[in-house]
């Protein structure tokens, strides 16, 4: 399912703002969200690219802020 072309992926983020794909019409894993329409494997590797810049999880984020 993963290397198949024709399925779409969501993409998803859990409480720690840690984004990925989750092929559409399966079940989603506990303590994710899904964020945004399906579309193809690569336009959702792509928009994660843009939306996921800080790698580190949100509590250590805040950690550094604070």
């Amino acid at each position: 399912m993963w290397d198949d072309e024709e399925v779409d992926y969501f993409i998803v983020v859990n409480g720690e703002e840690q984004y990925s794909l989750w092929p559409a019409g399966s079940r989603l894993p506990e303590g994710w969200s899904i964020v945004g329409e399906p579309g193809s494997k690569q336009s959702r590797l792509e928009r994660i690219a843009e939306l996921w810049t800080d790698l580190r999880p949100r509590s250590l984020r805040e950690t550094k802020a604070g």
